[in-house]
This record gives structure tokens, C-alpha cells and sequence, in this order.
């Protein structure tokens, strides 16, 4: 698979997808403490999320860092805007942002 086919992919992946999380492994078997804990404050919000297991996708966990300018997993987008990385995303939940955030992506999509 070329370069410019791995992004097209992963452009794709993010454009169709109003809550992605590029993670390590599965929501139901997450296989890296980072990925399990941005998985877990989603699913306390009650989001509606897809994801993409890397561990499954090498080309894309070769790729995805340098299109969305962050180096580690897991990876969380909304609305085709990079949200950021376990930390950030456990911050937001801790502070509600994240419950609003995923609200009004709900909303819109209703």
C-alpha cells in the first residue's frame, strides 16, 4: 500500500466518522493501559464511537502520527478534529468537557 493510499484511508476513516478513537487493540479487549482508560471515561459518557484496533492496521499506526501530528496511541477525533491522546481525553471526562463535546456531536447528528 502507497503513502498517499495509507492517508486517503485514514482521511476517509476520520471524514465519515463523527467520534473515531485509533486505538491498541478492541473496545471490549483494549491491549495497552492507555487505550483501556480513554475507552472507559467514552463509554462513562455514553458515547457512540467507532475505532480502528492498529495493532490490525500496521500501515496506518505507521502513518496515522505524521497526519495527525501526534506520536502515540490512542487517538481520539471528533468531528474530523484530532481531541488528543488518553490524558486529554481522561482530563476532559474528569472535568465534563468531554460529556459536552460528545453531546453536541449527538445532537447534530439527530
Amino acid at each position: 500500500m502507497t503513502t498517499s493510499s495509507v492517508v486517503e484511508i485514514i482521511e476517509k476513516q476520520i471524514a465519515s466518522n463523527p467520534v473515531l478513537i485509533y486505538m491498541k487493540g478492541t473496545p471490549d479487549a483494549p491491549e495497552c493501559g492507555f487505550s483501556a482508560a480513554a475507552i472507559k471515561v467514552l463509554k462513562a459518557v455514553g458515547a457512540e464511537f467507532a475505532f480502528v484496533n492498529v495493532l490490525q492496521a500496521p500501515s496506518i499506526r505507521e502513518r496515522l502520527p505524521s497526519v495527525s501530528q501526534w506520536p502515540t496511541f490512542p487517538q481520539l477525533f471528533v468531528n474530523g478534529e484530532l481531541i488528543g491522546g488518553c490524558d486529554i481525553v481522561v482530563n476532559m471526562a474528569a472535568d465534563g468537557s468531554l460529556k459536552t463535546l460528545l453531546a453536541d456531536v449527538k445532537a447534530a447528528a439527530e
